[in-house]
């Protein structure tokens, strides 16, 4: 039995026929862009979230790129951000003509250490972007505070985290804008690339969604240097079938994650630590092993599918290295690089597949004792 880290086509099967009439009635109408799909996802993403307005976009980096722009992030700007994240994240910024800041992150959630962003302020400083990695909302009252101090733009990168919540409520209701990604193996994936920007206030998300139309006000008419991002009416209409079932597939990734850290404790391994007050969805379950490349080789031996996310901070790539940093600047973020391994967390996950993960975790596990 081989199990998969992702398997996008299993859902796709469960709902082939909603999702084959849904694709149907688009073709049917003759209305690709910008059409009824893309209305209506464009104000039900936003209630599971906690947010006032979507703005939906043609993929997770774009929603960067545009809620930055939307903000008035642009060149000569520093914005702070993680260097234990998806490229997208400092690509976004690169892109709006702005210079990443790198932080160090924590190393229990690896999300960016709101005690390291002060020390990194300077007069050119405009905004803040966490991310809210594998699916755990990031510590947003600290980020908001700090924000409002400094009188910062605070803009959470959310591509692994729709569903996520703090203290009850969604991640579309903090800071000045979050992104989502709808790339088919996120939590809610589309057939294709697709991503949308959360905003709670009308005048951002009025630019947000000029930006995403080449900065059109009108007809022929433009007040921004904007991009072309729009979201296909047919993904719109996919995602919109999936959208009812998120709640559900969110939570059992959470109780296939809970059964993982009960099997696991005994362990050597440093499992995903449940918060108080927040709602993890478990985009990835990410476990740390010093043995980590040992460890992934004996699952693939035994057919359990692993992920490394991800292998090498973003200060250390080639493309990244004119920033400046050096191997031993963000500790915390090259160990985690070096130690998690993320597990197959999948909802479609049968049981006796989760038996067979923990099975072989526990036996890899105890032969490299």
């Amino acid at each position: 039995m081989a199990i998969p880290l992702a398997n996008p086509k299993a859902q796709y099967l469960a709902l082939r026929d909603e999702i084959s009439k849904a694709v149907q009635d688009v073709l049917d109408s003759g209305q690709f862009i910008l059409g009824p799909n893309v209305t209506a996802l464009e104000a039900e993403v936003p209630v599971v979230c906690d947010a006032k307005y979507g703005i939906s976009v043609n993929s997770g980096t774009d929603a960067i790129v545009i809620a930055l722009a939307a903000c008035g992030v642009g060149p000569g700007d520093e914005v702070i951000t993680t260097p234990f994240t998806f490229v997208a994240t400092t690509e976004a910024i690169i892109i709006v003509g702005a210079t990443p800041v790198h932080a160090d992150i924590s190393p229990v959630d690896f999300n960016l250490d709101p005690d390291k962003i002060e020390e990194k302020i300077t007069p050119k400083t405009k905004a803040i972007l966490p991310v809210h990695l594998y699916g755990q909302c990031a510590d947003v009252e600290k980020y908001e505070a700090i924000a409002k101090k400094h009188n910062l733009k605070l803009i959470f990168d959310g591509a692994q985290a729709i569903g996520s919540k703090y203290k009850d409520k969604g991640i579309g209701c903090y800071g000045d804008a979050a992104t989502l990604s709808f790339y088919p193996t996120k939590n809610l994936g589309g057939c294709g690339d697709g991503g949308m920007v959360l905003i709670p206030d009308e005048e951002t998300a009025i630019k947000a969604k000029s930006l995403r139309f080449h900065g059109m006000d009108a007809t022929y008419s433009y007040q921004y240097v904007g991009y072309c991002s729009r979201l296909d009416e047919i993904q719109a209409a996919i995602l919109r079938v999936k959208l009812p079932k998120l709640k559900e597939w969110n939570q059992a990734r959470a109780d296939n994650a809970a059964y993982y850290i009960e099997a696991f404790k005994d362990l050597p391994l440093q499992l995903p630590v449940p918060k108080p007050d927040y709602y993890h969805i478990y985009h990835q379950f990410t476990l740390r092993s010093p043995k980590r490349d040992e460890l992934k080789a004996k699952l693939a031996q035994r057919g359990v599918g692993s992920a490394v996310f991800y292998p090498h901070p973003l200060h250390l790539q080639q493309a990244y290295l004119y920033l400046g940093y050096k191997p031993g600047d963000f500790p915390e973020a090259e160990k985690a690089a070096a130690e998690c391994l993320s597990l197959p967390v999948l909802p479609e996950l049968t049981a006796a597949e989760r038996d067979l993960v923990v099975k072989s975790v526990r036996e890899a596990v105890l032969e490299l004792r």
